[in-house]
């Protein structure tokens, strides 16, 4: 693989989801992932029934550009070949449980014999030290530990996960974040990731409010902004559209091309701030107007206009759209009988090209890496 990460040892200890799409994001840059497993392989490998050539998709999905190499790390044998690897790489990621890291000999402090430069990344649910360290952590528990579900959802309703990974795909960012800010010191050492931390650290501006002004979090209506006004899902005629309003030159803009310049001069309407204190008579107001025409009209409206705005689509529809073809967010990868689709990745480098190889098979590496002997 090229890449400016070409010359980038990794090597990855990593089980379903956050290392694992740690590891791929840092191989599509060019490193070279060698991702460890052992005999039974990553059970990522047998999650969902769909196959393409005989790789597992959801595996296919976070693995495609690495190496796998099948060892025994309780073993003596593969703490040996553990210890050759690591003498040669940059850095080791790991989502194990702490315990595991630790038993396994996965942190900064056990390989620096090997290798002082190593940098150790441990994407753990709350951190290598804590009260919770090695209690279960799955993103669905770190999403309601972290006041997410409480914060997703109708008003009223039940606790709402989100529709997707966030938590293990936002940790495993961080956790490639802070391994390549160790190697660019050109240190080594230990990087500790709590899935915990990452998810606390992005209520940026919720948690500001309630630690500097005791503001109790709340839901809104119709996914709407806590501040700004209007900055929500409304329903149409036919379908729903996506407005938001971020300052009032937009704000006289809107009001032009829907036909009600009255609101203008309406001091309930006329300010973010008036807007946000009046937010059901507003929004009460929009609803009705957004509810005579279909999401096609309002956009031929106030497409152009400078104004945010959209209808919604379905990830099938996103995966086959324009957009998404433009910025080659969605790669195949020719396997023998059939092509492999994938999304790409979204960091695009000025002069390079991103290459996508098929996810392994497992243990087709390990010859290459530890010789014929290790198992």
């Amino acid at each position: 693989m090229s890449g400016p990460l070409h010359g980038i040892r990794v090597i990855e200890v990593g089980h379903m989801l956050m290392g694992p799409y740690c590891g791929m994001l840092l191989a599509d840059l060019g490193a070279e992932v060698i991702k460890i497993e052992p005999a039974a392989g990553d059970i990522a490998r047998s999650i969902g029934g769909l196959q393409v050539d005989g790789h597992n998709c959801y595996f296919a999905s976070l693995n495609r550009n690495k190496r796998s190499v099948v060892l025994d790390l309780a073993s003596a044998d593969g703490q040996q070949a553990l210890g050759r690897l690591a003498a040669q790489a940059h850095a080791l990621v790991t989502n194990l449980r702490p315990s595991a890291i630790r038993k396994l000999g996965l942190t900064h402090d056990a390989l620096r014999r090997h290798n002082e430069r190593i940098v150790c990344v441990a994407l753990t649910g709350f951190g290598l030290d804590s009260p919770y360290a090695d209690q279960p952590a799955y993103d669905y528990v770190v999403q309601a530990l972290t006041g997410i579900m409480h914060l997703t959802g109708e008003p009223g309703g039940p606790p709402v996960k989100t529709g997707y990974s966030a938590v293990d795909n936002s940790a495993g960012i961080m956790g490639a974040l802070g391994l390549l800010a160790k190697i660019v010191e050109g240190r080594g050492g230990q990087v500790d990731i709590a899935m915990y931390d990452v998810m606390l650290s992005q209520m940026n501006y919720l948690a500001s409010a309630t630690l500097n002004g005791g503001e109790a979090s709340r839901r809104c209506a119709m996914s709407a902004h806590p501040y700004i006004v209007p900055a929500q899902l409304f329903r149409t005629a036919d379908d729903w559209l996506v407005l938001f309003i971020t300052h009032d030159d937009f704000w006289k803009i809107f009001c032009e091309r829907v036909g009600r310049p009255q609101w203008l001069g309406d001091e309930r309407f006329a300010t973010m701030h008036a807007r946000s204190r009046n937010r059901e008579t507003v929004i009460g107001e929009l609803a009705e107007l957004f509810a005579l025409g279909t999401t096609a009209h309002w956009l031929d409206r106030l497409g152009g206009s400078g104004i945010v705005v959209s209808g919604l689509q379905t990830l099938e529809q996103a995966l086959h759209g324009e957009q998404a073809k433009a910025r080659d967010m969605v790669v195949d990868i020719e396997l023998a009988q059939h092509r492999l689709s994938l999304v790409g990745n979204p960091i695009k480098v000025a002069g390079t090209t991103t290459g996508y190889a098929a996810p392994p098979r497992l243990g087709e590496h390990t010859a290459l890496y530890t010789g014929p002997h290790e198992t």
